[in-house]
């Protein structure tokens, strides 16, 4: 579960996270206040409220952390009492920001470096889906897309593509069972494939896009045939992991 399915499905959960931060570095967490945001599916910076902080206990136990389910390594993470503010309440969830060229830098101090405001929406509301040919997600992020996203991919077949800018390989592979591209995509970030080829890969690597939906009349065989089609257009045999 990301931190943006969290906020919006389990607050508390969501809360219980962002409680426990790295021991080394509680120089940007031991403040009086945290503004928090979080990665949307279409890789926007949503605000999700203030936070009155204060350092409850350093280095605490090991522990399993409440979205990804890893062990947590003892004394590796300080423990937070944190307070949601009114101050703010209104813009949580509807104002987006520009995080700037520092992505990697997901703790900043907010007196020294200002953030554009991208938008402020009227109203709090899932994000509409872009539409099948300008849908794009990292693999390891379908389980926490929006509730509406995932209804719409599970019944959509057809064939997909999946691509590593990382070591620039590319997969082609076919949704035609039941679930769709939602239920064959969580199987690849699930078990890396079923495809010989993928593994020894990780899923956080690979981003998913579909290239080609089938009509609600169209036979598996003809999906097949699809995803044939592409595999001679991307030649992704050669120049990807598809080894048939």
């Amino acid at each position: 579960m990301s931190p943006y399915q969290a906020w919006r499905e389990q607050s508390d959960l969501f809360e219980r996270y962002q409680a426990t931060q790295p021991t080394k570095d509680r120089r940007y967490f031991k403040t009086p206040f945290w503004a928090s945001f979080v990665a949307t599916p279409d890789r926007g910076t949503l605000f999700v409220g203030l936070f009155a902080v204060e350092l409850a206990k350093e280095r605490i136990a090991e522990f399993v952390c409440p979205l990804t389910a890893r062990i947590i390594a003892a004394k590796s993470v300080d423990l937070y009492r944190t307070r949601a503010l009114d101050s703010f309440a209104a813009y949580a969830g509807k104002l987006l920001i520009d995080w700037g060229p520092g992505t990697r830098s997901w703790a900043q101090y907010a007196d020294r470096r200002d953030k554009q405001v991208v938008e402020l929406r009227r109203d709090e509301a899932e994000l509409p889906y872009p539409g099948h040919t300008a849908f794009l997600c990292q693999l390891s992020q379908v389980e926490a897309l929006p509730g509406g996203w995932r209804a719409v991919l599970a019944n959509a077949r057809g064939v997909y593509l999946l691509t590593c800018p990382r070591s620039r390989e590319q997969y082609v592979g076919a949704a035609f069972a039941q679930g769709g591209f939602l239920a064959r995509w969580t199987q690849h970030a699930l078990i890396s494939g079923d495809a010989i080829a993928f593994r020894s890969r990780n899923p956080e690597d690979y981003r998913a896009s579909i290239l080609e939906v089938a009509g609600s009349l169209a036979t598996d065989d003809d999906i097949m045939r699809m995803e044939l089609r592409w595999k001679e257009k991307l030649q992704s045999r050669e120049m990807g992991l598809n080894r048939n």
